[in-house]
């Protein structure tokens, strides 16, 4: 098979010879093949077979820019180990990098110098993206996100029941004026969710409410644009990826807001806060943060009141990827946690040396690599079992729903919560 026979492989090969710069160049050139990766990497701890390896990864990509990108890999493309992009280069590439990476980054911590794995790993999704390889669940989620507005497809009028269920709920509790506003303009903040909120979690939808009624926020949802997750990241297309991020961008517009606050969701904060901007050529003008950052000012400056020995279970916190290591939230995440529950014990490790639970980069849409990705669930499994812990906060949905099934599957009999969850049960109104 030839480029030339075969646009679909050109197109790749362009994003290695037209798109790249000089990041790419060094990254895919710079491994030493020394393997201090592999016990880094939760699918070859698990597992133990080179394909595994996350230099091997990054190699495989290399291997094909040698072959197209470099003189000596033309002309004699087994002296330099260079590979051809056939049928069965594509079929390794995406077992590998779709099926056998979440992306986490931990690779890197641990890297002698310093190679960015997840960032080729990515260039290596653009690639089979070009070549219309993104395994089917996970673009039928990147398909839902762009046709309506969110990634699993909620018709408006279901999430619309789904606020006024808890709506009524919170007003049972706290009075006609807490209330969750829906498409108001020129309120300060425009609140966003994982969209397995009101799939599956409403409580946690009615929990953030509580805080921001217990503040005295102003601030609204929106129905057309409320999701905060971006699959397009993980698919590598990147014009799609950017089709999402604008939509969530115009919608602060519309309702004339100046603080888009991201809801828990790990990669989701990742691709709006700090790829957004990239994809869309632009800086944001407006106010971007986490609820996690949103949180610690409201205990900070007081505009919420929290006691701690209102959580007396045993607590452990299970850090995303895209949150602490990958987007420095680590003291954040703590602060807040130790201000609303009386014990809590670290995994090991922990912070920005903490292992995926196993979910992210896409995996959890990814039917095909469900088993697989069960079975390097085991080792946050173990982590979790060995602090003794009652309750497990992590402020990421996708985080959440992979821990609720390794704590199935592994019998761990915790409690999954998130962060605004934990809080809402501490606040003092």
């Amino acid at each position: 098979m030839t480029p030339e026979s075969t646009p679909n492989v050109q197109k790749a090969i362009d994003i290695l010879t037209k798109h790249t710069d000089s990041k790419l160049l060094t990254h895919l050139n710079a491994c030493v093949h020394c393997g201090l990766c592999e016990t880094s990497c939760l699918f070859y701890k698990t597992f133990q077979e080179s394909k595994y390896i996350p230099g091997k990864k990054v190699d495989t990509v290399s291997s094909i820019y040698r072959r197209y990108c470099t003189l000596l890999g033309r002309t004699a493309p087994k002296l330099t180990h260079a590979r051809e992009l056939d049928d069965e280069t594509i079929t390794e590439m995406v077992d590998s990098l779709f099926g056998a990476c979440t992306m986490c980054g931990r690779c890197v911590k641990h890297c002698s110098i310093g190679v960015d794995i997840p960032f080729v790993v990515r260039t290596g999704r653009r690639m089979l993206a070009a070549m219309g390889k993104v395994p089917q669940t996970l673009q039928a989620t990147v398909d839902a996100a762009i046709q309506t507005g969110n990634n699993m497809g909620i018709p408006t009028e279901d999430f619309v029941d789904t606020i006024e269920w808890m709506q009524e709920d919170l007003q049972d509790e706290l009075g006609e004026n807490a209330t969750i506003p829906l498409n108001e303009e020129g309120k300060e903040i425009l609140y966003t969710l994982n969209p397995r909120e009101p799939k599956f979690f409403p409580l946690s939808i009615a929990a953030a409410a509580k805080i921001f009624y217990a503040a005295g926020a102003s601030w609204t949802l929106s129905t057309e644009m409320y999701d905060v997750t971006n699959y397009g990241y993980f698919s590598g297309n990147d014009e799609e990826a950017t089709a999402i991020a604008k939509k969530m961008f115009d919608e602060v517009h519309k309702l004339k807001c100046n603080t888009l606050v991201l809801g828990e969701c790990g990669h989701g904060s990742r691709a709006l806060r700090w790829e957004a901007p990239n994809y869309l050529k632009t800086h944001p003008d407006f106010k971007m943060v986490t609820l996690i950052e949103q949180l610690e000012e409201y205990i900070k400056t007081g505009r919420i009141k929290v006691d701690k020995t209102l959580n007396t279970k045993k607590y452990t916190i299970h850090d995303p990827c895209n949150i602490v290591r990958n987007g420095g939230l680590y003291n954040s995440l703590r602060y807040v946690t130790r201000q609303v529950v009386s014990d809590f014990v670290e995994m090991a490790p922990y912070g920005s040396d903490n292992f995926c639970c196993g979910g992210g980069g896409g995996m959890l849409a990814m039917s095909e690599y469900n088993e697989r990705r069960l079975k390097v669930g085991k080792i946050k499994a173990d982590q979790i079992a060995a602090t003794g812990a009652q309750v497990v906060i992590t402020p990421c949905h996708n985080c959440v729903d992979q821990l609720m099934q390794i704590n199935h599957e592994y019998k761990l009999n915790v409690e999954i919560k998130s962060l605004a969850e934990v809080v809402a049960d501490a606040l003092v109104l």
